[in-house]
């Protein structure tokens, strides 16, 4: 599993993106993980929930 710092993570948005959508990425906030970002198929596998599209204009 691959790891980013928040500041990384803040700052290389879309590679963590590229990343999560491979494997789950740990973001870590002073050297402790905090959080886990996984692909929606990922999420919809583990939860059995399906992720509706949104409805904003403009937002991919």
């Amino acid at each position: 599993m691959t790891a980013l710092s928040a500041r990384d993570a803040k700052y290389n948005f879309g590679r963590l993106i590229d990343l999560a959508r491979a494997e789950p990425v740990v973001v870590e906030k002073h050297g402790r993980p905090v959080v886990v970002v996984l692909s929606v198929e990922e999420y919809e596998r583990l939860t059995g929930n399906k992720v509706a599209p949104s409805r904003l204009e403009g937002e991919e």
